[in-house]
């Protein structure tokens, strides 16, 4: 039995299987047992002769292991078999395992697996026996797979579409001057409603990027969208020849919306109170947010990662991880990712002015949105789109591109606590912020920028500020502004819009102002808000918060490429 010690002992259990099978075919399944002549007497008979087959060939190199097996064929299970054979066969079944099956991995490879080694009842004429598997001739050997490095992804291109602009240089240009972007609605007539204010686009205009029979049928948010990631394919310079040596399959486009294409559906609707045939064909697949990412990819060639996510005011951030994870996995190594809405249109204003969510400051539009001020009221609405360009480091170098940052990593949770308003104790926030910088393996001490989500509204300024507080309220260098104060929140591309901005101040060294904080709130240390004019500030690492209805967290973090 010296041997013993060396036995593979999943063996065990099948030899225990094998030895019955050889004393069920001793016994020749005669007399009155029901198996005699069937087919599945035959499979049983050939089984045996098989496990005979495979023990005599082993009885030549181990006389102790044929010795073993001989007597418990002869002594052990022969005589479990009195009786039925069903009887028989239950009996056989009923012996336990030898001792070296739990002392080794045992079956499930694991010697540290805690098994219920309840006894099983024995057959009173039984006697003790001990199962002994052979050592196999070769081991089998675990073929792991190789650790692949990390794939580093890059911003190699943006495009925006704002009221401060349509550019990312005069957009930040416009945001470190303090200008303000919001003001009286001109689009319609709104003198019934008692918010009568939002960060408007004046003028835009789609030559150049959109086909203008499209251009005549789309929704706004499609236009923003489309027109913002053209410019982010020219900012990054993707000429025609360089697409034309792109892999396609490799390029992917994931650009959200919060709410879709509202003017599309609400002209349908109109026209559906006068007859069906006056709706217009393309409202349906024009209102979806998904519609965007689409048409945006048919116009590329892209056939890579292509869909769009819509979680309320975080859209933009969702998109913008997902597509880096995308490129992180090796399914692409191009991504357009980002976000758009424009619901400045009569039922979009009065959606939310239902949910009392808006500012009523009418009579000075630019001093409406006024994050962790004492007299904010209600956020403004804007609408626009960003878009990012990301792509995979090498593949970036390769073609010569200009890097602006890297994307580090991020992170979502939800609150589960409101539709609208933030966990009373900012635990979802933290946890967010705790989680992102975790994935990206990014230290506190590190993170010297924040762009807030601060919207201006009075619970969520302060249950974002407190939660920034706890994360990084040890960090001397901290500074924290909010792009809302001068452009309104942009919903579903508020984002994608203001990771540009944090984008841009990692680029220029310089941080644009929080404008019309002038008595912050109570617990507000102005120590770490930007005052109201531009700083200057080497940013090491930025992180970007969006926080949507429905309790969506998401924190996105940027450092300098090096």
């Amino acid at each position: 039995m010296m041997a013993s010690a060396s036995f593979s002992s999943p063996l065990c259990t099948w030899l225990v299987a094998a030895c019955m099978s050889v004393t069920c075919a001793k016994e020749n399944w005669t007399g009155t047992h029901t198996f005699h002549s069937s087919p599945l007497g035959d499979r049983l008979n050939r089984w045996a002769r098989r496990r005979r087959a495979f023990l005599s060939k082993y009885n030549s190199g181990s006389s102790a292991v044929a010795a073993t097996c001989s007597q418990f064929l002869s002594k052990g299970l022969s005589s479990s078999f009195s009786g039925s054979s069903l009887q028989g066969l239950m009996t056989c079944l009923a012996f336990e395992p030898c001792s070296h099956y739990y002392s080794s991995d045992g079956l499930f490879g694991s010697r540290n697996l805690n098994l219920n080694r309840r006894r099983l009842n024995r057959p009173p004429h039984s006697g003790e026996v001990m199962a002994v598997a052979v050592q196999p001739e070769k081991e089998v050997a675990t073929k792991k797979k190789p650790v692949m490095k990390q794939r580093r992804v890059v911003v190699t291109g943006m495009g925006v579409v704002t009221p401060l602009g349509h550019d990312p240089d005069v957009f930040y240009n416009n945001l470190l001057e303090g200008v303000s972007g919001i003001s009286q609605i001109e689009a319609f007539d709104c003198s019934q409603f008692p918010t009568r204010i939002a960060g408007e686009i004046k003028s835009f205009s789609t030559d150049g990027w959109v086909a203008p029979k499209l251009s005549k049928r789309m929704d706004k948010f499609m236009l923003y969208m489309l027109t913002a990631g053209k410019k982010a394919l020219a900012d990054g310079g993707i000429t025609e020849d360089i697409m034309d040596e792109l892999d396609k399959a490799k390029c992917g486009v994931l650009i959200g919306s919060a709410m879709g294409g509202m003017k599309v559906f609400n002209d349908a609707i109109e026209a559906l109170r006068i007859s069906y045939k006056k709706m217009n064909p393309f409202c349906v697949p024009f209102a979806t947010t998904n519609m965007g990412s689409a048409m945006l990819a048919m116009d590329l060639g892209w056939m890579g990662p292509n869909y769009s996510i819509s979680t309320a005011c975080a859209t933009s951030n969702f998109c913008i991880l997902n597509a880096a994870n995308h490129i992180i996995r090796g399914e692409a190594n191009i991504m357009l990712c980002g976000g758009s809405d424009a619901t400045i249109i009569p039922i979009g204003l009065g959606g939310f002015v239902a949910c009392r969510a808006l500012s009523q400051r009418n009579d000075d539009p630019t001093k409406a949105s006024r994050p962790w001020d004492m007299n904010r009221d209600g956020f403004v609405m804007g609408e626009g789109a960003g878009v990012l360009l990301l792509e995979e480091l090498e593949h970036a170098k390769k073609r010569g591109a200009n890097i602006y940052a890297e994307f580090l990593g991020g992170s979502f949770t939800c609150d589960a606590y409101h539709m609208t308003e933030p966990h009373p104790d900012g635990i979802g926030i933290s946890l967010c912020i705790e989680k992102a910088l975790a994935q990206a393996g990014v230290s506190k001490e590190d993170v010297n920028y924040i762009n807030a989500h601060a919207t201006s509204t009075p619970a969520g300024d302060l249950k974002e500020y407190e939660a920034l507080m706890r994360c990084f309220g040890q960090n001397p260098e901290l500074r924290v502004n909010s792009t809302k104060s001068m452009i309104g929140h942009l919903l579903g591309a508020a984002g994608a819009v203001e990771a540009i901005a944090a984008i841009q101040a990692i680029r220029t060294g310089w941080i644009h102002p929080n404008t019309n904080l002038e008595k912050p709130d109570e617990g507000v240390e102005t120590k770490v808000l930007v005052g109201p004019k531009k700083e200057r500030l080497e940013v090491k690492v930025a992180l970007s918060n969006s926080f949507g209805f429905g309790g969506h967290n998401s924190s996105i973090l940027f450092a300098p490429y090096k």
